[in-house]
């Protein structure tokens, strides 16, 4: 565990390639999850990833031995809550459009709160996020399934939620300690919702599998994540994250072979510069807004718009 408490060690160089890397996991085990649903469904994909990631977590972050207020208590809960249902629709939604256009419109949802919370003339950004809205769901066609438009922000909607539910737990739990509570709740919460329909479909190979993906997400990414904002300012975090809409849909073309029509390109393209912008236009000096978030990001850092400390 000393990966989780050493200080700033190494360049920013290391730093961009261990975010690289985080963004790369995730994006590979959100491909390899597609594959998994034909056999599991997207629900069984989700349950059985979370419950790997809660079994994990548990053996490392040991939650027994954490003690924390009863208001941070029901935040972690909370969160595992915001967490399962992440999950659940955005793996909906994968299996239903592309990787790439799925993680784009994901990606408003801390984009949104970024854009909210951030200066006034960063909210010009909003208006290229909407075009690459547009762009992706192409509504003049209405070729798009629109349940799987309407999965993919939903998903959005509760990564924004984490990340508030994460700025609140801040100041009494740390990175690992919330996703130690956390995650067994919400892999309680997607086996109340999916488990019983799931555990007939089971075998150990396919057990097996899904500790592989819990390790690609969101193990192996979070402790890259961790070490590579002891290297990097947040600005610089924050700007590398915005790029993992276009990561998805270079995956999702190299592993799903879905390739992004040029509409679909262009989308991307858009939200990617809005997450870029909205990062960057928080370069400046200003007053700390946080003393320290779940993900470990530091005192009176800015929450970047891409980071999900989950990864799920």
């Amino acid at each position: 565990m000393k990966a989780f408490s050493q200080g700033r060690s190494g360049g920013p160089g290391s730093g961009t390639a261990m975010a690289g890397a985080a963004i790369c996991c995730v994006q590979l085990g959100l491909a390899a999850s597609v594959g998994l649903s034909e056999r599991l469904g997207p629900e069984g994909v989700s349950w059985l990833r979370l419950a790997w990631a809660a079994v994990i977590l548990v053996v490392l972050g040991r939650p027994w031995r954490i003690r924390v207020s009863g208001s941070a208590l029901l935040t972690c809960a909370l969160l595992g809550t915001v967490t399962a249902g992440m999950t659940l629709l955005f793996m909906g939604a994968a299996v239903r459009i592309p990787l790439g256009t799925a993680s784009a419109l994901e990606f408003l949802g801390p984009l949104s709160v970024a854009v909210i919370r951030g200066r006034r003339a960063g909210r010009w950004w909003a208006l290229v996020a909407a075009g690459g809205v547009a762009a992706l769901t192409e509504p003049w066609h209405g070729g798009t399934d629109p349940l799987g438009l309407v999965l993919a922000l939903g998903a959005g909607a509760c990564w924004a939620a984490y990340i508030l539910l994460t700025q609140r737990a801040g100041n009494e739990v740390n990175g690992l300690q919330a996703l130690a509570v956390s995650m067994p709740v919400a892999a309680i919460v997607t086996t109340l919702v999916v488990g019983p329909a799931v555990f007939g479909r089971l075998d150990w190979p396919l057990l097996l599998t899904g500790a592989g993906l819990a390790l690609l997400m969101p193990v192996i990414p979070f402790s890259l994540e961790l070490l590579a904002l002891r290297r990097l300012k947040a600005s610089t975090f924050g700007t590398l994250m915005s790029l993992e809409p276009a990561v998805a849909a270079l995956i999702g073309f190299a592993v799903l072979a879905q390739a992004p029509g040029i509409s679909a390109g262009i989308g991307i393209a858009l939200v990617v510069a809005a997450g870029i912008g909205v990062t960057l236009q928080e370069k400046a000096p200003r007053p700390p807004t946080v003393t320290a978030d779940a993900g470990g990001r530091g005192e009176g850092a800015p929450v970047p718009p891409g980071p999900r400390d989950a990864r799920l």
